[in-house]
């Protein structure tokens, strides 16, 4: 469809295409980084690890998902923690730290990007990294100003490539796992298994994406579950497949050592070297897919906020015409200054736990109106439980040994609290 023909009539997005950018936002970094990390508390238990993970997602979905079906909104997870506490500081507060969160993770899988496409092109060299990963920010930024029908198309492209490779080396490396490597009497203790969840939830976070498609949906109160559902359903799969495949092939000690590269050292016994060259595309194609994903949002969420007076009047704008959203070119701004100024590995953590954080505000909110939505109550219960004690075990296993991130994580929560109050005192004021 062309822009004038979407300009003409109303684009809606399917319930398939509105699973796939959270297909997309999800199957990013995160698996091609984290397999190492989890191996190490989990062993070859990691397959399990991910079961529970997904376990602690669906809760969320189930959350989100009743939450979306009654209060279809471009503002997303943000207007269900207005829906639960109002227009106040908490809320305020929430969506600074979501708009922040998102950038800090955006940027890390544009790094990531940049990293793989290093490797594939220039032989690592830092300084293309960089170059790749702005790059990649402005494609996909561009990508976004076209519209939400062009995104969709794209993600549906970037996702079908990348899990028809993963599906691929699932099959190859499962038909050749060494059934051995995944005996039970090698795992670790049970709290091991547990403690590592706090890793590989992380490879789900994205999935919040979807409720912000609800604008882009035509009937959202029933679209909106079902891509939910869809989403989380085939990253669960995927990921478990995955963790299976790489440890039935390799040693626990060896994909430890394989660090990032695990899947692709995995893909070598079957596939040869062009296997591992194609799992280092498929890296590629996800970063690309997970940054175009984290900046599908940014234009939606501001026009809302701005409309309920949480964020300023100027991220609700729209320049040239009405096709260039402010707010998505701040958040795409912010993401450049992340990727060339900080060296991202260092605060990625934070993202994760502010993400954490707003889960969990969103299913207290949700406990709030229940009676609105007809949700369960125990299900809300567990969600914001599970949240809860991966919260915990993220903090006391990995970010109580990194000062600077614990002190940055305060420090980004304090300074989303003063933006809110600067700006409502200043509204107040004017008004």
């Amino acid at each position: 469809m062309s822009i004038q023909e979407e300009q003409g009539r109303r684009a809606y997005l399917s319930i398939r295409q509105a699973a796939f950018i959270g297909v997309g936002a999800m199957v990013g970094a995160g698996i091609f980084s984290l397999l190492g990390a989890a191996g190490e508390v989990a062993g070859s238990a990691v397959w399990v690890s991910f079961v529970i993970a997904g376990a602690v997602a669906l809760l969320q979905g189930y959350s989100f998902a009743r939450l979306g079906a009654r209060y279809p909104t471009a503002g997303g997870l943000l207007e269900y923690v207005a829906k639960g506490f109002g227009d106040g500081h908490l809320t305020g507060i929430t969506a600074w730290l979501t708009y922040v969160a998102n950038a800090i993770v955006t940027a890390m899988v544009a790094v990531s990007f940049g990293d793989y496409a290093s490797a594939v092109f220039t032989g690592e060299n830092a300084g293309w990294a960089k170059v790749f990963a702005v790059l990649i920010i402005v494609v996909m930024t561009a990508v976004n100003v076209v519209g939400s029908t062009l995104v969709a198309r794209a993600q549906t492209v970037i996702v079908y490539v990348v899990l028809g490779i993963l599906v691929v080396f699932s099959i190859v490396t499962l038909v050749n796992a060494d059934p051995s490597l995944l005996a039970p009497s090698g795992y670790p203790p049970l709290r091991d298994i547990v403690s590592s969840v706090a890793l590989t939830f992380f490879a789900f976070l994205g999935f919040g994406i979807i409720t912000f498609t609800a604008k882009d949906l035509e009937r959202p109160s029933r679209q909106l579950p079902r891509a939910m559902f869809l989403a989380l359903g085939i990253a669960t799969t995927i990921y478990v497949a995955i963790a299976l495949g790489v440890f039935g092939t390799l040693a626990v000690h060896e994909v430890i050592e394989s660090g990032a590269t695990a899947i692709a050292v995995a893909a070598e016994p079957s596939l040869g070297h062009a296997g591992y060259t194609l799992m280092a595309i498929t890296a590629l194609f996800a970063t690309a897919g997970a940054t175009n994903a984290g900046l599908y949002p940014a234009a939606g969420l501001s026009e809302r906020l701005v409309a309920t007076g949480q964020f300023p009047p100027v991220m609700g704008r729209r320049l040239g015409g009405g096709r260039l959203p402010v707010g998505l070119f701040l958040e795409a701004g912010a993401c450049l200054v992340l990727v060339i100024l900080f060296r991202l590995t260092a605060i990625a953590s934070i993202g994760s736990a502010v993400a954490l954080m707003i889960f969990i505000l969103v299913s207290a909110a949700h406990f709030r109106v229940r009676s609105e939505t007809g949700a369960n109550t125990a299900m809300l219960v567990l969600a914001i439980a599970a949240a809860g004690v991966v919260l915990l075990t993220f903090v006391l296993t990995d970010l109580i040994h990194e000062p600077a991130s614990v002190v940055t994580l305060l420090a980004v929560v304090g300074l989303s609290a003063c933006i809110d109050l600067g700006w409502k005192r200043r509204s107040a004021r004017a008004d």
